[in-house]
């Protein structure tokens, strides 16, 4: 059989405003964050926030969406690996 190509079941987007707040739709967990990383899964990678003085102000994994404030520097992708459902830092929590 022919695999299909996965497609996202939520529109994943980035709004970035003045490298001050982001606002991500799309995301399925969220693996770890602090003051200088948030790293959160979508269903196309791994999306790893960089900066500085980040904050998450609102997070609903239920809606898939994201908002970040602080000083954002870099905004980089990483592609899926089938890891065996690790799960992210709130799948670890609530075990």
């Amino acid at each position: 059989m022919q695999e299909e190509k996965k497609t996202p079941t939520v529109p994943h987007t980035l709004v970035l405003e003045d490298r001050r707040l982001l606002t991500v739709s799309g995301v399925s967990d969220v693996d770890s964050f602090d003051e200088e990383t948030v790293v959160v899964f979508t269903e196309l990678g791994e999306l790893t926030v960089r900066g500085s003085a980040l904050h998450v102000n609102r997070l609903s994994v239920d809606v898939g969406e994201l908002t970040v404030e602080g000083n954002i520097t870099a905004l980089v992708y990483t592609e899926q690996t089938p890891s065996g459902g690790s799960g992210g830092f709130f799948s670890r929590v609530f075990r």
